[in-house]
């Protein structure tokens, strides 16, 4: 009788600590969807132009690092320097067209390019302050791209010319005002002999 009362105790317990456990099976996996970044002092997403994300390759592993950034896409930036000749040219606020006016200093750096063939040119993309670090090194990188193609429309050859991204990183102006950060929004030109 005594059995009787404890049998569906003992299923009942049973039955708690298979549904507190779970059953055995793999892992939930699950996608996570990134919003475009979001804010009083945050740019939106321009979808239309896709940024190719940097690429990790394995290497031999280690303990100390088992992958290694692979950066045989970043260019050498050893012995470049400024040249008074060739002027920035600014961008507006979360965009990388080039402006009219700006289209004009690109005329005159492309004039000085055709006649100083020699130099290899770096041209550095940065951004002001505003939106998160990720999101500033795309544009500064689709601003140095825009001034690439530009340049190279303009009879340039796309192989004495090399971009990079700083986004952020190294602005020209540190104060927190709308003319500060105008300043910060440019494309800078380095050179260096071949």
């Amino acid at each position: 009788m005594r059995m009787r009362k404890l049998l569906p105790v003992a299923l009942h317990a049973g039955l708690a600590v298979l549904l507190v456990a779970g059953c055995a099976k793999r892992p939930a996996t699950s996608t996570m969807t990134v919003p475009p970044p979001t804010g009083r002092d945050t740019p939106h997403l321009d979808n239309t132009a896709r940024v190719e994300p940097l690429t990790l390759r394995p290497t031999t592993p280690s303990a100390a690092s088992p992958m290694k950034v692979d950066d045989t896409r970043r260019p050498l930036i050893e012995g470049f320097r400024e040249n008074a000749a060739l002027k920035d040219v600014h961008f507006d606020f979360d965009k990388y067209e080039i402006r009219a006016a700006d289209a004009k200093i690109l005329d005159e750096n492309a004039k000085w390019l055709k006649t100083n063939p020699g130099y290899l040119v770096l041209i550095e993309g940065h951004a002001d302050e505003r939106g998160t670090n990720e999101y500033n090194l795309a544009l500064g990188e689709r601003r140095s791209k825009a001034t690439m193609t530009y340049l190279v429309s303009q009879g340039v050859p796309s192989s004495r010319l090399t971009t990079i991204s700083y986004g952020e990183e190294r602005p020209a102006c540190k104060e927190h005002t709308e003319s500060c950060w105008a300043k910060n929004r440019r494309a800078h030109f380095l050179v260096k002999s071949q």
